[in-house]
């Protein structure tokens, strides 16, 4: 479970977010909307420890995650950070799985295959088109079949063969017990996934009657 209560983010002045108070349950996909810069992708990185909240406390499961080592929860999040321009697929997940040293590049070699990039190319990240980057960051999301997953914007650029594939593993992932938050600017996506919805108004989030 996590917990945001009365977060308030400034930057430069400007309120992004105030008094922010929400619980996403286990076992829940939840769907963020808003207009572009309403502040979505900001609560999300301030989930994930990137941006410290000006007021506030954001806890995983009891734990708060500016007084906890975050790398203690298992999170997947796709979310606006690149990979290394030079590396292959294969070779920045490698990277990645390095940090904790759990999968094998048999693990990192299936997950390129469920997300339809091929595992053995020494094609460079820089090359790759949106949707290809797309599926790498899916990869490295799921790859350690994380507890909680922070999807931000998760399915621009994917084919929609791929699309339909990831959102029924998506409810796969719920069945199972994983907590999900998605935000996305196609409402037919959110409408289809999320137990609830929450929009962006006022720098403060409603919820949104289905």
């Amino acid at each position: 479970m996590i917990s945001v209560q009365n977060l308030n983010i400034e930057f430069n002045d400007h309120v992004v977010l105030q008094k922010v108070t929400i619980i996403f349950d286990e076992s829940s996909i939840t769907g963020i909307i808003g207009a572009n810069g309403s502040g979505k992708t900001v609560l999300l990185k301030s989930i994930l420890g990137l941006i410290v909240p000006n007021n506030g406390t954001i806890k995983i499961n009891s734990e708060d995650i500016l007084k906890k080592h975050l790398w203690k929860h298992n999170i997947g999040f796709v979310i606006d950070i690149d990979f290394i321009n030079n590396l292959s697929a294969i070779d920045n997940l490698r990277l990645i799985a390095s940090a904790k040293g759990v999968l094998s590049d048999y693990d990192l070699i299936n997950i390129l295959k469920f997300v339809e990039l091929d595992p053995c190319s020494k094609n460079k990240y820089k090359f790759f088109s949106t949707g290809m980057k797309q599926k790498l960051r899916i990869a490295q999301s799921i790859m350690e079949q994380p507890n909680i997953l922070i999807l931000d914007e998760c399915f621009n650029g994917l084919d929609m063969e791929f699309k339909t594939k990831f959102q029924k593993y998506l409810v796969e992932l719920q069945k199972k017990g994983v907590t999900i938050i998605i935000t996305s600017h196609i409402q037919e996506d959110i409408d289809k996934l999320c137990n609830i919805v929450y929009e962006i108004k006022e720098q403060n989030l409603v919820e949104v009657i289905k």
